[in-house]
């Protein structure tokens, strides 16, 4: 069987492909990857032509294994463990917080998502002043990160200590805090300066430096 495809968004703007490409890559799954632009006609509508072709969806990411279909992060990411199952913790009850505190993300913190568009490679020059739910979110945010990492990261400075999906899930919102200048406390400073150490993390990063591609919508939250 040929290799696994995985079809992407922009590494600039799309933090959901972002997750899924990492945890492939953490657990050394061989893959192929089709970046596809986002933008233009249809975009926000799950209705780019090039999308729909390859997701049933309309959205990406979306990993083709096969004759199959996979089609949510999550899903792609809990396929990659199947295949490296280190990308979960080998405790039980680990690996159920990990679980968690994925699901979490991927249904949750709304808030951040809905006012902190991703784009990587931006940085503002001082942090906005946030709605009282997006406050919320971040103060449950940091209560996350520092209780997994107090409890199961041990001496690494990953959240169960080693890389797991639960860090590819939270990986892009490490991104966001730094773009927007948000004030963060120091164990999750030091969570995000792990992610970004990432020998992978920081090959999506070059990527989506180096990306011509912009979305305009996206880029009109900075003006």
């Amino acid at each position: 069987m040929a290799a696994p495809v995985l079809h992407i968004g922009n590494k600039n703007y799309s933090s959901w492909s972002m997750r899924p490409w990492l945890a492939l890559r953490w657990g050394g799954i061989p893959f192929q990857e089709h970046v596809i632009p986002l933008g233009g006609e249809g975009y926000g509508r799950s209705e780019i032509k090039e999308v729909r072709a390859v997701s049933p969806s309309g959205r990406v990411p979306a990993l083709h294994v096969g004759d199959a279909v996979i089609h949510e992060s999550i899903a792609i990411c809990e396929w990659a463990a199947e295949q490296t199952p280190s990308l979960w913790p080998a405790d039980p009850i680990a690996r159920a917080q990990a679980r968690a505190a994925a699901a979490e993300m991927h249904a949750g913190f709304t808030a951040i998502r809905r006012d902190m568009g991703c784009n990587v490679r931006r940085r503002l020059d001082r942090e906005p002043d946030w709605p009282e739910d997006t406050r919320k979110d971040l103060a449950r945010l940091f209560e996350l990160w520092g209780g997994l990492r107090a409890r199961f990261g041990n001496a690494g400075g990953f959240l169960f200590g080693q890389r797991t999906v639960a860090d590819a899930m939270f990986a892009p919102v490490c991104t966001r805090l730094r773009t927007y200048a948000v004030t963060a406390p120091e164990t999750a400073q030091a969570y995000c300066a792990t992610i970004f150490a990432d020998p992978v993390f920081k090959e999506w990063e070059q990527a989506a430096e180096a990306e011509p591609w912009t979305v305009e919508q996206t880029e009109s939250l900075y003006r």
